[in-house]
């Protein structure tokens, strides 16, 4: 093996969890894009949400039963307990909650709502004390102004819009109609878009209490195949029983060999099943936050597939808030690899006894 292709692999190696968590927001904006599809077309989101857990359910079972078989030590009851309650607070409540919420606000408004987990998850896990924070230190300074400026972005990057990019000499008007819970769809009453967006807030602050709650879970019960797949298949059970109560129509659960199932398919095996796991590798080895703080580049990844695919016109405004949303995101991670570094450059007690008795 040659230098250039052993300096390749050291560099892969050390930027493993960054590239694995830009993957998962691409593998979201894909989720973005198939699930509204499959959503417009008339699918009851809740069927969409129990399907899209039992095939992430079906796909990660044979990777829990190999992989995770010396790893996994025997379930107790309270851990089952623990894990079926994380899987109901953090994985279906907010993925129902979002898909509830979505009737009554527009889906710019949610695509830049999604953007407040960075900064839950921050507020969450500080206050859990499972991340550190002090403005009395420059990188906690950075961490915080890093999360401000890149939930500023998402903001920009959603409702400023500013002149048209028409490089491409697209005609935007027949493309900017949308369904009935579409981007321009702004004509519910007052109490029903403040019911949104509480909703889609709680989905929110739930799915960032989601990721905080991973780390000491994982450092429970460290097999993340079968972690993952416990958590998909409570989330499946949980969100059958809640699809069927809200849905009584059995047409509504019938898929047939079209976009539907490919949607269903995509979100369970590769939404929920890899990129759940991903984000547990991550949040194991960088932190909550660490995980969080990639969720803007969803809508940066989105803009640039909806432009390609449906010929969706790009704004000035977007660009903006796209750059802001990187550099807020690089503060952060700067932030805490410089944190990293300065915890392992502190010399323990114990290593100064040590060294004293030498």
């Amino acid at each position: 093996m040659d230098k250039c292709t052993h300096g390749f692999l050291n560099i892969l190696e050390r930027n493993k969890p960054f590239l694995g968590m830009v993957f998962v927001q691409l593998v979201y904006a894909g989720m973005a894009l198939f699930s509204k599809a499959a959503i417009s077309k008339g699918m009851n989101p809740y069927v969409f949400v129990a399907y899209r857990q039992a095939f992430a359910t079906i796909a990660l079972a044979p990777f829990a039963f190999f992989l995770d078989r010396k790893k996994a030590d025997p379930l107790s009851y309270g851990l089952i307990c623990r894990i079926f309650l994380i899987s109901l607070f953090g994985i279906t409540l907010s993925l129902n909650l979002y898909s509830y919420a979505i009737n009554y606000v527009s889906a710019t408004f949610a695509s830049a709502s999604i953007n407040t987990i960075p900064a839950l998850t921050f507020l969450i896990a500080v206050a859990f004390r499972i991340e550190s924070f002090s403005i009395r230190e420059f990188p906690g300074i950075v961490k915080f102004v890093g999360s401000v400026v890149s939930l500023s972005g998402a903001m920009v990057f959603a409702f400023v819009k500013g002149p048209q990019l028409n490089f491409m000499n697209w005609n935007v008007n027949a493309l900017q109609k949308t369904n009935a819970n579409g981007t321009h769809d702004l004509s519910s009453t007052k109490q029903k878009w403040i019911q949104g967006c509480l909703l889609m807030f709680l989905a929110n602050t739930t799915w960032a209490s989601w990721l905080v709650m991973q780390a000491p879970l994982v450092k429970q019960y460290p097999a993340k195949f079968r972690l993952t797949m416990l958590q998909c298949l409570f989330s499946c059970i949980q969100s059958s029983v809640w699809a069927m109560a809200m849905e009584r129509d059995l047409s509504s659960w019938q898929l047939e060999w079209n976009l539907n199932l490919f949607s269903v398919a995509y979100c369970g095996v590769v939404v929920t099943g890899l990129s759940y796991w991903l984000q547990l590798w991550a949040v194991e080895n960088k932190g909550p936050l660490y995980a969080a703080t990639f969720t803007p580049l969803i809508l940066i990844f989105t803009a640039i597939i909806s432009a390609f695919l449906w010929k969706e016109m790009l704004y000035a405004g977007s660009i903006c808030g796209g750059v802001l949303l990187v550099a807020g995101l690089y503060c952060v991670i700067w932030g805490k690899n410089k944190e990293a570094q300065i915890e392992a450059n502190k010399v323990k007690p114990t290593d100064v006894r040590e060294a004293a008795n030498v």
